[in-house]
């Protein structure tokens, strides 16, 4: 796991650390110090811990005038033991939505397992986000974490899309591309 880092193709365009708007302004990484890890393995050190014990996070890009943002995930998302979805809530996407960001994209290729909990605070996500007309989609997620998210009824509150072409667009295409899909979901 410690191979696999965040994307790192939008740096040019978008830092968290340097935004003085991201829950990340600030941070200092190291290239060589492996401390984080997800149960015991270690894992590269410019993912962004946020609460969570299992899930760890890089905001790749946020478009304030287009009220958007897409994050990448990492790891074991656990909301049966360690509550990651209030985690993540509370500590990233509320700060976010105070600053305007309303429609997000959760890159979750590397999510290898899923753990339900209620969905409370998924439908507290979307009934916030419905007033701006904003949504939560969750590109590629593995299959057996499909699985479970479906399982749970989550795609109530957020929508599943494999789009495994993203790393190859510009991220205000990757945005158009997810927007126009769900306007067509809505619709």
């Amino acid at each position: 796991m410690q191979n696999i880092e965040p994307y790192y193709n939008w740096r040019h365009l978008y830092i968290a650390e340097e935004d003085d708007r991201s829950p990340f302004f600030g941070r200092e990484y190291s290239e060589f110090e492996f401390t984080q890890a997800v149960y015991n393995y270690y894992i590269h050190p410019q993912w962004d811990e946020f609460g969570s014990r299992t899930l760890y996070m890089k905001i790749l890009f946020i478009d304030y005038d287009q009220h958007y943002a897409i994050i990448e995930l990492l790891g074991e998302w656990n909301d049966a033991i360690e509550n990651d979805i209030m985690t993540l809530r509370r500590d990233v996407t509320d700060i976010l939505y105070l600053q305007g960001v309303y429609k997000f994209i959760l890159v979750a290729e590397n999510v290898l397992n899923f753990h339900s909990s209620d969905d409370s605070y998924y439908e507290e996500w979307r009934e916030q986000l419905e007033d701006d007309n904003g949504w939560v989609v969750i590109l590629n997620m593995p299959a057996q974490s499909q699985y479970d998210f479906k399982k749970a009824r989550l795609t109530n509150y957020a929508a599943l899309l494999d789009f495994p072409q993203w790393r190859t667009l510009k991220p205000e295409i990757v945005f158009q591309q997810v927007d126009n899909w769900m306007i067509k979901q809505l619709n």
